[in-house]
């Protein structure tokens, strides 16, 4: 049986409006309240929670994006917001099990890792509403492609077509660089990690074509690449961004949250003029001691789909319907150039507006395992 829920304000269209894609904030502890006494109604006992994957709610990235949604929808509700960090993989069912011990309503579990351990626990405790971050939780026939539905039924997939704002981020870089040469790595090959490349290494060609300019992609052929083994800013970061730049390349694409400090480690130890792009939030703002590299980043609208989730699920509104971000709904796009803005061509905002107008439009192609 569900527990009694506090209704939302009526502020919550302008709180909407308000939300920004980008991360902002501190990060948080292992366990954090919502709103204490900024509302004037009991506390609701609904209890929503999640669970990091190994990179922390403090990367900068998608979990802190997805903690940041959640956070913000536990204070609308009056609730409190149990949240729970992984330190490896090993972590991810007992860290399930505990919060499942726990009594949580709903749990938000932040990335492709943890789709295994999300769906056994789904599939063990259909009481309970789960959101997972960045997974379809099907597999579609062939056990890899996304068919549009979940496997397991109370699972609220939130996906995102990051192919299509990384296109653009690839058009821009094959517009700046001097070299002729922009290059990408990951953190692991998951599909959620190669999707940024996809669509980096498309945008990248398109413009080439579109110019006239000769344009080579390193560290990404569509099919094989050049990937860190995790997610964590340690040597192996460094080093794979070492090789790539290695290369003559002047624009860098780093996939996987904290790994984006390897390559500001490396373009400092180049001492060129190199860019780098950040991903998921808006990292110019996010970790300012990267201002001076980052040229744009690609965002993940994480913490509005992720505080939306919540939020539905705390007034009793929740459905199970896979939510995926594009350019047209707005779910994914591209930060401004912030301190680059006078470093890039004058024409590439308006050449940029016409590309993403085009790839809504179906006129411009975007493949990605999303379609």
């Amino acid at each position: 049986m569900k527990k009694s829920r506090k209704v939302v304000s009526s502020g919550l269209v302008a709180l909407l409006a308000a939300a920004t894609l980008a991360a902002c904030g501190d990060a948080p502890e292992e366990e954090t309240t919502g709103s204490e006494g900024g509302s004037s109604e009991a506390a609701s006992d609904f209890l929503p929670c999640i669970v990091s994957d190994a990179g922390g709610f403090d990367d900068k990235s998608f979990n802190q994006l997805g903690f940041e949604g959640a956070e913000q929808a536990a204070e609308e509700l009056g609730a409190e917001l149990k949240a729970v960090e992984s330190n490896s993989e090993n972590d991810y069912t007992s860290n399930l099990e505990s919060l499942v011990g726990e009594g949580c309503d709903v749990i938000v579990t932040v990335g492709f890792a943890l789709a295994s351990a999300t769906k056994e626990s789904a599939e063990a405790n259909p009481d309970i509403e789960y959101v997972l971050i960045d997974d379809s939780a099907d597999g579609g026939e062939d056990g890899q492609t996304f068919d549009g539905k979940a496997d397991v039924e109370n699972i609220k997939p939130l996906l995102y077509n990051t192919a299509e704002a990384a296109f653009l981020a690839g058009y821009a870089a094959a517009d700046y660089t001097k070299t002729g040469k922009v290059g990408t790595y990951g953190g692991m090959p998951f599909p959620t990690v190669t999707i940024f490349m996809d669509g980096f290494k498309q945008g990248a060609e398109y413009y080439a074509e579109e110019n006239g300019k000769d344009v080579e992609v390193v560290g990404w052929d569509g099919k094989n690449g050049s990937f860190t083994g995790g997610f964590e800013a340690n040597e192996a970061a460094t080093s794979t961004a070492k090789q790539i730049l290695d290369q003559d390349v002047d624009v860098i694409l780093p996939v996987g949250g904290p790994i984006y400090q390897g390559a500001i480690t490396a373009i400092e130890d180049s001492g060129k003029d190199i860019a780098m792009i950040g991903v998921d939030a808006d990292l110019y703002e996010t970790d300012p001691s990267t201002q001076d590299y980052v040229m744009t980043s690609i965002l993940k609208g994480m913490k509005v789909s992720t505080y939306e989730a919540v939020l539905a699920a705390g007034n009793d509104e929740f459905d199970f319907e896979p939510y995926v971000g594009t350019l047209e709904n707005e779910g994914v796009g591209i930060a401004p150039f912030h301190n680059f803005e006078d470093k890039v061509s004058p024409e590439l905002a308006g050449q940029l507006e016409e590309v993403k107008a085009g790839i809504i439009d179906g006129s411009i192609e975007v493949t990605s395992y999303l379609g």
